[in-house]
């Protein structure tokens, strides 16, 4: 099962996990796997070439799955601003998948 974790601060995303494998289906067959893959995927690329933040990113696919992401604690208001609709945008896109795959995946809400 994948485990999505979103880490909210004060009024922001400050970080967001994601760990396991859904295992809906055979490999190169599973649609949840790709589907939450293709969004943080997206979303790392969206942060660093997009919104140009300086993320801390960490990435183990062959222990099991994990993908772990850290903004800095400021930005600038506009780099703010796109950060965090990227984000948002992320967050909403694993809901709904957690939603419609809920043998497969889980999507927690955190506040820091």
């Amino acid at each position: 099962m994948i485990q999505a974790t979103v880490h909210y601060g004060s009024d922001r995303i400050n970080s967001f996990r994601i760990t396991g494998h859904a295992d809906s289906g055979e490999y190169g067959q599973d649609i949840v796997c790709a589907a939450v893959s293709v969004l943080a995927i997206t979303t790392v690329n969206g942060l660093q070439r997009v919104a140009k933040i300086p993320i801390d990113v960490e990435n183990r696919d062959q222990a099991g799955g994990f993908l772990e992401v850290h903004l800095p604690p400021k930005l600038e208001a506009t780099t703010e601003l796109k950060g965090q609709a990227i984000l948002q945008s992320f967050a909403d896109g694993l809901r709904d998948v957690a939603t419609n795959y809920a043998d497969f995946v889980t999507y927690d809400e955190v506040t820091d």
